[in-house]
């Protein structure tokens, strides 16, 4: 179902009304950043490291943000307010603005600014029970990985062939590399030690802070460096992170069982410790939602 308000350009408008020229260089050429942020008890979780990611990428396009955080926190609350989400999420786009096509940019555009709250999202009870599917597909994206831009074509196909295989996440490998799923990271668990890529051109997302911070809180040990793809038939576990996924374990990956082919006790140690962080942060509760 649709929000019933969007807040763009200085204005909260009925999401019917919310419409960009049709030469924004966001639709013409992915010119834009966005985030996307889980809000649980009607709070964002995480905001101020969703917003300096939101910083980072538009500095890295030089797209100049037009709002501080603390305008960014209470146009949030606002939205959330307005559209009465109490568990949801918040997804807020910047583009480099309106301009005649060309591939070059004037000064002094001003950018589009679209922040929509939508309840729902999450994993499904499903997912969290009973792990989840993922392939793994070459990592054909460009060199800016890190920077949360719209331009997601890559991110997209992949997410598709996926699901046209039955899964639920696509994993990519580069140069014989895991690097990260299309809309998570990936943390692997071989011989009691949890790894994952290094922030080395990987989006750095906000939950696998959340993830590595838990771990080693619990006793994990944690390794971010390169992990070849052919650990991932040894691994004893596979995990997922991401905003909307939270904490996913992967239970099977092209075909072939992980571990063994269940949900394994570090997932569910993390994913414990994820709830309680979830509570303490901001009053509500993560983990499985009803569909």
């Amino acid at each position: 179902m649709s929000p019933e308000t969007v807040y763009l350009n200085g204005r909260f408008v009925p999401y019917a009304e919310a419409v960009v020229p049709v030469e924004d260089r966001g639709f013409l050429f992915a010119d834009a950043i966005y985030e996307v942020i889980r809000c649980y008890n009607g709070r964002p979780f995480r905001l101020q490291q969703h917003l300096e990611r939101l910083e980072q990428s538009a500095a890295a396009l030089e797209i100049p943000l037009p709002h501080s955080r603390e305008e960014w926190a209470r146009i949030i609350d606002e939205l959330l307010q307005r559209n009465g989400v109490r568990d949801g999420s918040i997804y807020l786009h910047v583009t480099r603005g309106v301009a005649p096509r060309a591939h070059t940019w004037s000064e002094g555009l001003q950018p589009t600014v679209v922040a929509i709250a939508r309840s729902g999202g999450g994993p499904s009870p499903e997912a969290v029970r009973d792990g989840v599917r993922a392939i793994t597909v070459s990592d054909n994206r460009w060199g800016l990985c890190w920077v949360k831009t719209t331009g997601l074509l890559p991110n997209v196909l992949a997410r598709q062939q996926a699901a046209r295989a039955g899964a639920y996440e696509a994993i990519f490998v580069r140069d014989g590399l895991v690097t990260e799923g299309t809309s998570s990271n990936v943390f692997v668990l071989l011989d009691g030690t949890l790894y994952t890529h290094p922030l080395a051109n990987i989006l750095p997302g906000v939950t696998r802070g959340v993830v590595i911070e838990l771990a080693r809180e619990n006793g994990i040990e944690v390794r971010e460096q390169a992990i070849p793809a052919t650990w991932l038939e040894r691994a004893g576990e596979v995990l997922l992170s991401g905003t909307n996924s939270e904490i996913l374990a992967v239970v099977e990956i092209d075909g072939r069982p992980v571990g063994e082919g269940k949900p394994g006790p570090v997932f569910s140690r993390l994913l414990e410790a994820f709830g309680r962080r979830v509570a303490e942060e901001t009053g509500g509760s993560a983990g499985a939602r009803e569909a």
